[in-house]
């Protein structure tokens, strides 16, 4: 049986692995997550994903590890995770009424190749009022998610429609994630 590895914590990205009826480890990375603000948002995910595989992979050399990273782009800023509800109020309030994009990038390392990739999707907010906005940074739920909302959640509300991969943008590009561990030689188990 080959070794699979999650080097996440994000219990959507596991939620989504799970769907997929796959046997998995859960390994966090502690990785810097900083990175060079001159890198386009695209490397900025696929480096940091790679960073989160390698990190795991150097302890687990027999396994196929997945590292992943999302991160929002709106008016050509890069917006993480919020420091604190009034950087979230913040971050929603600059994507209310806008369309901003959804990079996910995704690294597999196993013990015979690997393998890096990204997909962007497009999100167009509703406009928000001060009030929405606030009672969703209430909820909790926006601190601990790139660009302060969760489309899948509560967040889901706040979404008017999307251009690509859902799943991108919940934190992993599922279908392509499959995809790309067959090319490197996993061998799912149906």
């Amino acid at each position: 049986m080959q070794n699979l590895i999650l080097a996440s914590s994000s219990p959507r990205r596991k939620e989504l692995l799970e769907t997929l009826r796959l046997t998995f480890a859960i390994i966090c990375s502690e990785v810097d997550e900083s990175f060079d603000p001159e890198l386009s948002p695209e490397d900025v995910v696929m480096e940091l994903a790679q960073r989160k595989a390698q990190a795991v992979f150097t302890e687990n050399k027999n396994a196929f590890v997945i590292g992943s990273d999302t991160i929002v782009v709106a008016n050509n800023r890069i917006l993480g995770k919020p420091a604190d509800e009034a950087e979230a109020i913040s971050m929603l309030q600059t994507l209310s009424g806008i369309q901003h994009d959804v990079f996910t990038g995704v690294s597999i390392v196993s013990p015979t190749s690997s393998t890096r990739f990204y997909e962007k999707t497009e999100v167009w907010f509703w406009e928000l009022s001060d009030e929405e906005i606030r009672a969703y940074v209430k909820s909790g739920e926006p601190l601990d998610k790139a660009g302060a909302y969760g489309i899948q959640q509560l967040g889901s509300m706040l979404v008017k429609k999307i251009n690509g991969d859902y799943f991108a943008v919940v934190g992993l590009p599922v279908a392509r994630t499959i995809r790309e561990l067959k090319k490197v030689g996993y061998q799912l188990p149906y």
